[in-house]
């Protein structure tokens, strides 16, 4: 019986996980050791970085000192009444507290008196109640806008059949008005110089016959007094018809009047100018009886 001697053999695996290990701790021991000296070398204990204090001046001066006591952003001639050197300093210049280490900084600020005085005042909100003015309901039984007549053919026959009746009423009114004569008022206020010659020579002719033939019963019982007298004359100068606008209070005299105008008829035609623009003259006039038996149209 032959004894078999068994012998361990190193692998390749072994070999590279050995080889990993011992490149690690060769990498941790070179960091370690350099982060170490670099610490020495820039925060070094016994070396503090050297300071630069300067003070800020709210004043300057054109020329430089010769000889500064301190650094500042402008410069500034020194004065005072004591011989050290003194920093300058704002008598205003309130400097903030600088809170102690551990304490909390405190973000309460306190109120000045004026804001605990006066509070701001607070807004009022207008409600529906306290409105002097109201938006006015609408009314339910409001009628709707009814909708337009329809229009049918026996309503527009309809409609037709009337504005020819007023087409027919307006063509029958003009040619009545064209009928009618043409007339024109003359009275005592008439100055236009195409009527003044006619009714001059008709106001003679009246006053001649009327004084030729001035009633008998009006000078016997001293009869005076006035009337308006409207004498319409044609064209061809025959009269119309007399109208007594106005009475005496005498009819001996207003009948006098009337006898007169018919004496005195037919009066002149009118010349072209008139007879072309009027066909009837209106001659308005007030006839005066005077207490010495005269008569005067005016």
């Amino acid at each position: 019986m032959t004894a078999r001697t068994s012998s361990t053999s190193i692998t390749a695996t072994d070999r590279l996980g050995l080889t990993l290990f011992l490149a690690v701790a060769l990498h941790m021991i070179f960091i370690l050791g350099l982060s170490f000296d670099l610490e020495l070398l820039v925060f070094p204990e016994e070396s503090p970085l050297p300071t630069m204090e300067i003070t800020l001046v709210h004043s300057r001066s054109e020329e430089a000192p010769e000889d500064a006591d301190y650094l500042a952003q402008a410069n500034q001639r020194g004065g005072g009444n004591t011989p050290e050197k003194v920093r300058p300093s704002s008598q205003n210049f309130n400097p903030l507290p600088i809170p102690k280490q551990g304490d909390a900084p405190s973000t309460q600020q306190a109120a000045s008196p004026q804001a605990q005085q006066d509070p701001l005042p607070t807004m009022q909100m207008m409600t529906v109640e306290q409105s002097d003015r109201a938006i006015p309901e609408l009314d339910e039984k409001m009628e709707t806008p009814s909708r337009p007549e329809q229009i049918t053919s026996a309503k527009l026959i309809e409609s037709s059949k009337e504005v020819a009746s007023l087409d027919a009423e307006i063509r029958q009114l003009k040619e009545t008005l064209a009928k009618l004569p043409r007339e024109k008022h003359l009275n005592a206020n008439t100055r236009e110089y195409k009527y003044a010659a006619y009714m001059d020579a008709w106001r003679s002719k009246v006053e001649r016959i009327g004084n030729l033939n001035y009633p008998d019963e009006a000078k016997s019982r001293q009869l005076y007094g006035r009337l308006l007298l409207d004498v319409v004359i044609n064209a061809d100068g025959s009269v119309k018809r007399i109208d007594l606008l106005r009475s005496s209070g005498h009819k001996i005299l207003d009948d006098a009047a009337i006898r007169i105008v018919t004496l005195a008829a037919p009066f002149a035609p009118f010349p072209e100018h008139i007879r072309k623009d009027f066909d009837v003259l209106h001659i308005t006039r007030t006839w005066v009886f005077e207490n010495n038996n005269q008569l005067q149209t005016r």
